[in-house]
């Protein structure tokens, strides 16, 4: 490939590769030009270092994720649907990447690891797209939330066993689906309780 032709979508693309093939750990920027047939200053004329790189690699791989769970929070439908829908597919796009590429992934989680900004900023944004769908659901007066915010990150972690990799080994339990509905009408019956103020 030639430097005028190099954009960062392809090197972020052959770094995704090479990442896959010596880990994280031992790829460096030399690699990652050698696979594109380049010298690696080319690389750094678009990423100033491995660790902007490595930063760049998983925050493209998060976008992955986020992007259509954007889309399902930015929808108009009911909020409780909507929640449900947002949780069922952020469960579904992890099961499909953990399972379906046990090799891959292990790569991707060794690099975020080493990405904990990135990983941190994503799900703040996973957090703020929670809210945004409780607090259409306040607006809707489904929901009674004082605080959107507080009541997503509470969501967030009482669901956490059903998409954080790290309890990938459960999800093929005969009794997972059962547990998460146990755990969505804990999380339903929380939200639509009275507020205080018309409880009175």
């Amino acid at each position: 490939m030639t430097d005028s032709v190099l954009t960062p979508e392809s090197i972020l693309d052959a770094a995704e590769e090479v990442f896959r093939k010596y880990g994280p750990t031992k790829t460096t920027v030399v690699d990652v030009a050698r696979a594109l047939e380049v010298s690696h200053g080319t690389i750094y004329r678009h990423f100033s270092s491995k660790l902007a790189l490595r930063d760049a690699v998983t925050q493209r791989w998060l976008q992955r994720v986020s992007a259509p769970l954007a889309a399902i929070a930015a929808e108009k439908s009911p909020a409780d649907e909507r929640l449900r829908q947002w949780f069922e597919q952020l469960i579904m796009i992890k099961h499909q990447k953990v399972l379906g590429d046990p090799e891959l992934f292990a790569t991707y989680q060794a690099i975020a690891e080493q990405a904990r900004e990135v990983v941190e900023a994503h799900v703040e944004e996973l957090v703020s797209q929670i809210a945004q769908i409780i607090e259409d659901g306040v607006a809707q007066e489904i929901f009674c939330s004082t605080d959107s915010l507080t009541a997503a990150q509470a969501v967030f972690n009482a669901t956490v066993r059903f998409h954080h990799p790290v309890h990938a080994a459960e999800w093929s339990a005969p009794n997972i689906q059962s547990d998460f509905d146990q755990v969505w009408r804990l999380i339903m019956s929380g939200l639509r309780m009275p507020c205080a103020s018309s409880a009175t």
